[in-house]
């Protein structure tokens, strides 16, 4: 996790929501390590989980992630988790939920519904005060940067 926060600080130093991901090999090798880059990128799917499964698949040379697990500082958005059950993930480890967004047991719980063809372990909350501290005060500067500020505003 202490990698994926790395990730995720980086994020938000280029401006970027903070998030970071990184995907380990069974063995516990170091197979991908990204951040969002949905602004750098003008995409809307460069979210950090999306950039890492993509990238450690190339590295594997499968787009079978099976052995691996993510690790992530916030929990999957539905797009997310779809994405880690495509790829046959074996595990799954986030920091802070999200309950506005989060499909691993927020809102929805796509890695563990039995009518999918893939189901994956998850391990909640690791280092949960850490990255959500970084993601409200991600937020929370953003909210005071705005001119004329009338209080929060949702992103």
């Amino acid at each position: 996790m202490r990698v994926a926060i790395e990730e995720a600080e980086l994020a938000r130093s280029e401006g970027e929501v903070p998030v970071g991901a990184v995907v380990v090999s069974g063995t516990g090798q170091l197979l991908s390590r990204r951040h969002n880059q949905r602004e750098a990128l003008s995409d809307p799917s460069a979210h950090a989980e999306l950039l890492a499964i993509s990238e450690a698949a190339k590295r594997i040379g499968s787009w079978r992630c099976i052995g691996c697990t993510v690790i992530v500082t916030l929990e999957p958005c539905p797009m997310c988790a779809a994405a880690l059950v495509a790829a046959r993930v074996q595990g799954l480890v986030f920091g802070a939920s999200d309950p506005k967004a989060g499909a691993c047991g927020s809102l929805y719980n796509l890695c563990s519904d039995p009518r999918l063809n893939w189901e994956i372990p998850i391990s909640r909350g690791v280092l949960a005060q850490e990255t959500s501290a970084l993601l409200s005060g991600f937020f929370e500067s953003r909210r005071n940067r705005l001119p004329g500020n009338l209080g929060p505003s949702r992103d």
